[in-house]
């Protein structure tokens, strides 16, 4: 069952970041691939810079991680697509 909840967590968080993130709409495969890396970016970054959001307990927690994660992601992988 988790690992249902994961991909639904990621898909919503990697659609959400496409959509803050200009020119990043992708397909729903990808979309879960952005949003279950960007929960990963989010879980060591976070805490190593002092932010330590808890996303342990809700699902929209873990939404809103994932998806700040996963705009981190869209941003960088645009400014190294750009140079």
């Amino acid at each position: 069952m988790s690992i249902i909840v994961a991909l639904i967590v990621g898909a919503i968080a990697g659609w959400l970041a496409g959509l803050l993130v200009k020119g990043h709409g992708q397909g729903l495969v990808v979309n879960i691939v952005v949003g279950i890396l960007g929960a990963v970016i989010a879980s060591f970054l976070f805490p190593a810079i002092g932010m330590g959001i808890g996303a342990e307990g809700s699902v929209i927690g873990s939404i809103i991680y994932a998806t700040l994660g996963a705009v981190i992601l869209l941003v960088i992988l645009s400014l190294v697509k750009r140079a």
